[in-house]
């Protein structure tokens, strides 16, 4: 049941990864977090062991194909890569830091002036 569960969050985040751009973060972590108990920062570093894969190959081939990015969207989505790169790392060291209870609460904040900027 775990593994399935487990699947299935991975489908969900793919879903949406695919559709907007989301996954990790919304997704995968909360899951986590809800339906294994996992601490804020055993979440976020489960959520980078998923994504350290190519995971979104597949997805951008299908929006290259369909002509929906080009080669210029590519390098920026590399360029961006190379900072996720390094912020993954700091960001990693200071959640370490930080206490699951407001790390926690400082997801919850960032998700919520995320909803509102996007509802506006």
């Amino acid at each position: 049941m775990q593994l399935l569960i487990l699947f299935i969050t991975g489908l969900a985040a793919g879903l949406l990864s695919g559709m907007f751009g989301v996954g990790g973060g919304v997704i995968i972590v909360p899951a986590l977090v809800f339906f294994f108990g996992m601490t804020q920062q055993t979440a976020s570093a489960t959520s980078l062991v998923a994504l350290l894969l190519p995971v979104g190959i597949l997805g951008v081939y299908e929006y290259y194909q369909s002509g929906k990015i080009s080669t210029d969207n590519i390098w920026f989505g590399l360029v961006i890569a190379l900072g996720l790169f390094a912020g993954a790392f700091f960001g990693a060291r200071l959640a370490i830091e930080l206490s699951s209870d407001l790390l926690r609460r400082m997801f919850a904040v960032f998700l919520v002036l995320v909803a509102i900027r996007l509802w506006n």
